[in-house]
């Protein structure tokens, strides 16, 4: 008996469904002639064919043709299985090894035909693109949109590429504009619209950058010149990386860009278009030092309280700068708009680090709990290991059972289930094992906790001078290794605060080596907790 696979496959969701039932069915025609066995089908549905590695049906197949599951692949023809002559020539090598043919409706494909159409079929592609771009080319001279959705625009339904202005979506852009040109930020307009209630573009929220933009790229409304009654096409090109298969935008130098006059899309009047494009051209030209604030040791490190979303900073001058909730500040979904004084949080930070890191108590404690756990655990690790070797032993003699079965003329569809669960079985042990093998003994230095201390002093005395710790990225890449994260707890309506240091030895004993302190100088929590650490977290070494 000759066991086959078929392969069915429509490249877009514009075709019809009833295209891969069709294609199954004509197979299933050619196998009855030729005499052969159908036993599995397998299919992808409105997937292109110009990769291999982002076709769920077709890597299902190569992993059954692996496992020796079939013994011939038949599909409509080679355009069906590939398009590109590398995934061709790749899975013909696999193919070969394991001695499995291809054939299609005109019979078996040999190497040299295999080749001749696996060119032929890439070719196809390449040259399809250049009429898509040519068809497109041809959109926008018409004066119409060979984009895809716009805001502020409704399509015309029979008329591809004709919008027409949406009345109560216009008068959205044109706030965002006169609020801009007014001197709101993004971000204020955006929370302003999501207090409102009004509807995003896409998703559930406004966001700064769906209206500021990328300038680089020409997105976002800010940027968006079809307002201005301007159809821009050919901003960025799709190109596909040869390692994933996937396609990703490179951007198009302006001198490619098509443009076409659209005076009947405008939505913003030339006077305040240019305003905008003003104040954009200004802020985009500000150098780094202008634009953003330099480095502190806890950028990046510090979460809100409320929400758990980034803080960032505010205010120009150093000794005035002060924090705040960034999803607040972004587009008002967190409800906590307090803000606290940034030097007050970095003090309060230092104070905590410092002390605890000279508590040697603390610090013995911890060492020496961390490794008696770790020497009970690597006791239970061996006894687990073998009972895990002893099981996937099983479990692949199973599975060598299971297949012998198939090709003894076992029905197929009794045993694909048992096959699937001993597959995932056995995957879940081989990641159990390596876990177990990776689970080594470390120590931790006591000359590295000193380190620390030493380093934490300094960006102390740094922070007290107001220094923009320019010449401190050593030390502040030390603090780093030692905290995760800062957590601000700030009342909406209150005038404290505390912070909560995630240090990464904490996270190592799920303790309080690190403790919660506030603005006033205490310290809530023992500081003394010494529960088992996680083991599979490494600690510092020297």
């Amino acid at each position: 008996m000759i066991r086959v696979a078929i392969y069915a496959r429509f490249s877009s969701d514009l075709q019809n469904d009833k295209s891969v039932d069709d294609q199954i069915a004509f197979c299933r025609e050619v196998c009855a002639r030729n005499g052969m066995t159908v036993v599995l089908t397998f299919e992808d549905r409105a997937v292109s064919a110009s990769s291999a590695k982002n076709r769920p049906g077709f890597v299902a197949l190569m992993r059954a043709a692996a496992a020796r599951l079939f013994d011939v692949i038949v599909a409509e023809d080679m355009d069906r299985i590939f398009r590109d002559q590398a995934d061709y020539h790749a899975a013909r090598k696999e193919l070969d090894f394991l001695g499995i043919t291809i054939h299609t409706a005109t019979g078996k494909v040999t190497k040299i035909d295999g080749a001749l159409r696996a060119l032929m079929g890439e070719m196809y592609l390449e040259n399809l693109a250049l009429h898509v771009r040519r068809g497109l080319e041809g959109v926008i001279r018409d004066g119409r949109h060979a984009g895809g959705r716009a805001y502020g625009y409704s399509t015309v339904p029979g008329s591809p590429g004709e919008l027409v202005i949406d009345d109560a979506q216009a008068k959205i852009v044109q706030h965002i504009f006169a609020r801009f040109v007014a001197g709101v930020t993004p971000r204020a307009i955006a929370a302003e619209l999501n207090a409102d209630r009004i509807a995003a573009p896409r998703g559930t929220r406004w966001n700064a950058s769906t209206i500021n933009g990328n300038n680089a790229r020409g997105h976002g409304m800010l940027l968006n010149e079809l307002y201005a009654g301007r159809i821009v096409w050919n901003k960025v090109r799709m190109v596909k990386d040869p390692t994933t298969g996937k396609r990703i935008s490179r951007i198009n130098p302006k001198e490619q860009h098509r443009i076409t006059e659209a005076p009947q899309l405008r939505i913003i009047d030339d006077v305040t278009w240019n305003a905008a494009q003003a104040i954009k051209l200004k802020r985009s030209h500000l150098g780094a030092t202008q634009s953003r604030a330099p480095r502190r040791p806890l950028s990046g490190l510090l979460r809100c309280g409320s929400c758990g979303g980034g803080m960032v900073s505010i205010g120009n001058r150093k000794r005035s700068a002060r924090l705040q909730c960034g999803t607040y500040k972004e587009s008002g979904a967190c409800t906590n708009s307090r803000k606290v004084n940034r030097d007050a949080v970095e003090a309060a930070v230092f104070a905590g680090l410092k002390d605890e890191l000279s508590n040697p108590i603390a610090i013995t404690e911890y060492i020496k709990a961390y490794n008696d756990e770790r020497r009970r655990l690597a006791r239970e690790a061996s006894d687990q290991m073998s009972k895990l070797t002893r099981r996937n032993a099983e479990v692949s003699r199973e599975l060598e059972r299971l297949i012998d079965a198939i090709t003894q003329g076992v029905d197929l569809a009794t045993l694909v289930p048992r096959i699937k669960e001993l597959e995932i079985e056995r995957a879940d042990i081989d990641g159990k094992l390596k876990c177990a093998n990776e689970a080594d003994m470390v120590t931790l230095h006591p000359a590295t906790i000193e380190q620390y201390r030493a380093d934490v002093e300094r960006l102390a005395d740094l922070a007290a001078e107001h220094s923009d710790f320019v010449e401190s990225a050593e030390l502040i890449e030390a603090l780093r290794r030692l905290v995760a994260g800062v957590i601000v707890h700030a009342e909406p309506y209150g005038r404290g605060f505390n912070v909560e240091v995630q240090g990464r030895l904490a996270q190592l004993t799920n303790s309080d080596l690190f403790p919660t302190r506030s603005d006033g100088g205490g310290i809530s929590g023992s500081g003394r907790g010494t529960r088992t650490p996680d083991p599979r977290i490494m600690i510092p070494v020297l």
